[in-house]
């Protein structure tokens, strides 16, 4: 199980809790899911106080829920391979049963009572909604009160932080994040998670319209459970509006060996550490030993061409995501501005210096990555890359009377790239330093969600894992 000891996490022993293997002895009746919901909530009960996972908890309902599932098994007519699980929600979708406050003190109490799309459909599908899980504030840079369930004195990442720390303290075994430039994949790395930030538009966001990069995505315990989960939420809602939505098997695609890979730097490598440099490239090197053949920049043309294209890519997402938000932010932060922290003020103040003409600058750039993207399609099965700059970072809070701490979360610098080309990516963990996950990243082309799935299945069960000290 997870804890908050440092030195506590290494790839080749972690055991995240899973759901799919719980299943057949539902069926069987050996097991069912209030039983199963019960181990949940002693895990969330022991961890909770220190993790600090969850905004809210709706755990009479989820109970409810978890005996209705136990009678439709006991009958033999489960909804679905997902009814019964017990799974989370971050704190920027809206439900029904529990307030949506989006880790800002503006929206306390907030209560709509509405359901979105991806909520909808997972009760639909049978599983349990059992809490919300902290996002940074409005989904942005400024913390929640999250810790990293490896060493309570770091981050979990952010902003989908309460959803990857979840799963990384086996309290539940998948949670629904979200990502504009790096929300799910870089908490994910940082906690060790199997993550899908699937192709733009591939679940619908419901209400979660307002920018054109935000996706929804699954932190889960093992690529079964990541898999399932979107997959049946895509049946019964599709993608956004004019999105063809996720494609791909009702059922975990299976491990296939990736022949080929593209290894980009993107702009991250010339800012990480020679320890970082050292743990990716000796993963690259079991990668290799496992069969797979590696091209990089200076292979093809066409890799150093789109290496060029992402190599701004923090600051091009950063202002897409800022402009198309500022309105909504501004009327927030005119009318509860006490309520709205520093760090997102400032960056507020600092996205009006921006002109439409950069925006339109920045979508120029993002047209020139996805187009440039395309072009390796022929070249390799995949794109691989680290996740996260290394381990999760120290984080204890802002100091008074200073300027907020710079990217406290962690830096996106390994994500932002992705997020532009609207491509799926899957997290690998299969790297660890000092006792802290490091998580590295396959990306695909647009709708190869269930083929990155299957080579990361391939690529987990048959490749080393490296860990340093």
């Amino acid at each position: 199980m997870a804890n908050t000891k440092p030195g506590t996490y290494d790839p080749e022993s972690f055991s995240a809790l899973t759901f799919h293997d719980a299943v057949p002895d539902f069926v069987a009746g050996s097991d069912n899911p209030r039983a199963y919901l019960e181990r949940c909530l002693e895990t969330i009960e022991a961890l909770e106080p220190v993790v600090q996972a969850f905004a809210a908890l709706n755990v009479e309902g989820a109970r409810q829920a978890a005996d209705e599932s136990t009678h439709r098994y006991k009958a033999g007519k489960p909804l679905s391979l997902i009814d019964g699980m017990p799974i989370g929600i971050k704190d920027l979708l809206e439900t029904k049963d529990m307030p949506t406050q989006m880790g800002c003190e503006a929206y306390k109490g907030h209560f709509p009572k509405n359901d979105n799309a991806a909520v909808w459909a997972l009760r639909k599908a049978g599983a349990l909604i059992l809490g919300k899980t902290v996002t940074a504030e409005l989904g942005g840079d400024h913390p929640g009160p999250t810790t990293n369930p490896f060493h309570r004195d770091h981050t979990p990442g952010g902003s989908s932080s309460g959803s990857a720390a979840a799963i990384a303290a086996r309290m539940i075994p998948a949670a629904i994040g979200s990502q504009v430039g790096g929300s799910i994949i870089r908490p994910s790395g940082y906690c060790g998670n199997f993550s899908l930030k699937p192709t733009m538009g591939a679940i619908n966001r419901g209400e979660r319209q307002s920018t054109s990069m935000s996706t929804h995505g699954i932190h889960a315990g093992c690529y079964e459970d990541m898999w399932q989960t979107a997959i049946e939420i895509a049946k019964r809602v599709g993608g956004d509006p004019g999105y063809p939505g996720l494609y791909g098997p009702d059922t975990p695609p299976p491990a296939v060996k990736p022949e080929r890979l593209i290894v980009i730097e993107t702009q991250g490598w010339a800012e990480l550490d020679d320890a970082g440099k050292g743990l990716f490239t000796a993963f690259l090197e079991n990668l290799e030993a496992g069969g797979i053949e590696l091209l990089r920049r200076s292979d093809h043309y066409a890799i150093e061409e789109f290496e060029q294209s992402i190599a701004d890519a923090r600051s091009i997402t950063g202002h897409i995501t800022s402009w198309e938000g500022r309105w909504a932010q501004r009327n927030l932060v005119n009318q509860h501005g006490d309520k709205v922290s520093k760090r997102t003020r400032d960056t507020l103040v600092n996205a009006e210096t921006w002109t439409h003409s950069d925006y339109r600058a920045a979508l120029q750039n993002r047209k020139i990555a996805q187009m440039r993207h395309a072009n390796l399609a022929p070249l390799a099965d995949a794109i691989i890359t680290l996740a996260c700059p290394g381990p999760a970072p120290v984080w204890l809070g802002d100091i008074p009377g200073q300027p907020p701490v710079w990217r406290p979360t962690g830096d996106s610098v390994f994500n932002s790239g992705s997020s532009l080309l609207f491509a799926p990516c899957v997290t690998l963990p299969l790297m660890a330093m000092n006792g802290l996950p490091v998580g590295a990243q396959l990306i695909g082309q647009q709708h190869q969600d269930a083929q990155m799935t299957a080579l990361a299945r391939w690529t987990y069960a048959h490749i080393e894992s490296v860990t340093r000290h």
